[in-house]
C-alpha cells in the first residue's frame, strides 16, 4: 500500500472505545458478547442455476466475452450457493427501483427482527431487557431508518435510544459493535443489540463492467444480531482497531448511476485489503506482545476467494484458521457486513475454550479495515 498517514485507532475497550468521536469516554466495566444469531432468507440459488438464468436472460445484453467471464466466475468452486430476499429470486432481474426499495425495507426489517429475537432468546432475554439498538446497512436507504421499524415490529420501548449507520460496506459490523459498546458503557446496566443487515440483491445491476460481473457471482443477502451486556459471560470485547485509507475509496464502493447503486470493485483490491487488514491486526497485537500464533480463532470476512487468500497469506495464517471463513463463503457467498458475524457464529458453534482469543477482521468501503479482539470467558 502506498505510504500515507490515515486515521488509525487502537484502544482498550474497557478504557476507550475505538471510535474517534467516542474515545474520550472511558468504560467503567468490561463488555461482553452475550449471544449472536443470524437470519437468512428462505430462497437459495445454486451457482449453477444462477449461471443458467443469467446466461439465458442476458444473452443479448452482455458481450460474448462478458458472458463467458460471468459463467467462469459462477463456476468457481469457492461458492456453491447464495440466499436471496425474494420468494422468486429470478424476479429480482426485472424489478423497478421502487420495487427494490420496497423489498429492501420489508426484508431488512424481517431479517433484522428474526436475528435479534433469536439472539435475545439465546441469551435468556426478552425485548423488555433491551436498552439500546444500533443497525447498520449499506444496500438500501430509507428514512426513517430500519431501527424505527424495529421499535414497532419488536415492541421496543419508544424511549429506547436507537441508531442507524450507513456507508461502512462489508466492514460495517465492527464499527456497529464499537458504537453499541459506547452506548452500553453509558448505561448503569442493560442490554444493547447490534444488527448488521444487507439485502445485496436490492442493488442488482447487469452490464459488461467487470465490477458488476463479479458482484453478480459473489453477493447474497442476510442479517446478524449481537447482544451486548456487562455480565461476565460470553466473549469479552478486549480491544478494537480501525484503519482508513480514503485515497483508495474508488477501489471498493457503491456509485450512483441514474439514481441507482452500482457496485465498484477494483482488481487491485486483494493487495489493498491485505495491507489494511495487517495494519489493524498489528495495532491490536503489538501493544499486547501477541503474535498471530497466539490467536486461537480467526473470524475473517470472506470478501472473496482471492481476498481471503491474500489476507491469510499476509497474516501468516494456517489453512485451518481460514476454515470457518471458507465455509461461510461456500454456503452463503459474501453478504457484505453480516458475513464476518456468520463466521464468528460458526466458530462459536464449534466451541471456544475459556481464555482463548478470537480476532474478528472485516474490511470494506472507505477503503477501511476493522478488527475486534475477543476472549472467551
Amino acid at each position: 500500500m502506498e505510504a500515507h498517514a490515515p486515521y488509525q485507532a487502537d484502544s482498550e475497550i474497557h478504557g476507550d472505545i475505538s471510535m474517534n468521536a467516542a474515545k474520550n469516554h472511558p468504560l467503567k466495566e468490561a463488555l461482553y458478547i452475550a449471544s449472536l444469531a443470524t437470519a437468512t432468507p428462505p430462497s437459495s440459488v445454486s451457482q449453477c442455476h444462477a449461471k443458467e438464468v443469467l446466461s439465458r436472460r442476458f444473452a443479448d445484453t452482455l458481450t460474448p466475452r462478458s458472458l463467458a467471464l460471468l459463467r467462469k466466475l459462477l463456476d468457481h468452486p469457492s461458492i456453491k450457493q447464495r440466499y436471496y430476499a425474494h420468494e422468486d429470486p429470478e424476479s429480482i432481474l426485472s424489478e423497478t427501483p421502487d420495487d427494490r426499495i420496497a423489498r429492501f425495507t420489508r426484508w431488512a426489517v424481517d431479517l433484522s427482527a428474526e436475528a435479534a429475537t433469536k439472539a435475545l432468546a439465546l441469551a435468556g432475554l426478552d425485548i423488555s431487557d433491551v436498552s439500546g439498538l444500533v443497525v447498520n446497512t449499506c444496500t438500501g436507504y430509507i428514512c426513517p431508518g430500519i431501527s424505527t421499524y424495529l421499535i414497532e415490529r419488536m415492541g421496543l420501548r419508544r424511549t429506547t435510544p436507537v441508531y442507524d449507520l450507513v456507508g461502512s460496506g462489508c466492514g460495517g459490523a465492527i464499527p456497529n459493535i464499537q458504537v453499541a459498546g459506547a452506548l452500553l458503557s453509558g448505561l448503569a446496566d442493560g442490554v444493547v443489540i447490534s444488527i448488521s443487515v444487507e439485502i445485496c440483491s436490492a442493488t442488482f445491476q447487469i452490464g459488461n463492467d467487470l465490477s458488476l460481473l463479479l458482484s453478480n457471482a459473489l453477493f447474497g443477502d442476510g442479517a446478524a444480531a449481537v447482544v451486548l451486556w456487562k455480565r461476565p459471560s460470553g466473549l469479552e470485547l478486549v480491544a478494537s482497531s480501525s484503519y482508513y485509507a480514503p485515497e483508495h475509496r474508488e477501489s471498493i464502493r457503491y456509485v450512483h448511476k441514474n439514481g441507482q447503486l452500482h457496485n465498484h470493485l477494483s482488481t487491485k483490491l486483494p493487495g489493498l485489503v491485505k495491507d489494511a487488514a495487517a495494519e489493524v491486526v498489528e495495532a491490536l497485537l503489538a501493544p499486547r506482545k501477541l503474535r498471530a500464533r497466539d490467536i486461537a480463532h480467526w473470524a475473517i470476512h470472506p470478501g472473496g476467494e482471492k481476498i481471503l487468500n491474500a489476507v491469510g497469506d499476509k497474516l501468516g495464517l494456517e489453512e485451518s484458521q481460514l476454515r470457518a471463513s471458507r465455509k461461510i463463503l461456500e454456503h452463503y457467498g459474501n453478504m457484505s457486513s453480516p458475513t464476518a458475524l456468520y463466521v464468528l457464529e460458526e466458530i462459536m458453534g464449534n466451541g471456544l475454550n475459556a481464555g482463548e482469543l478470537c480476532l474478528m477482521v472485516a474490511f470494506g468501503a472507505g477503503l477501511s479495515a476493522h478488527a475486534l479482539l475477543l476472549q472467551k470467558k
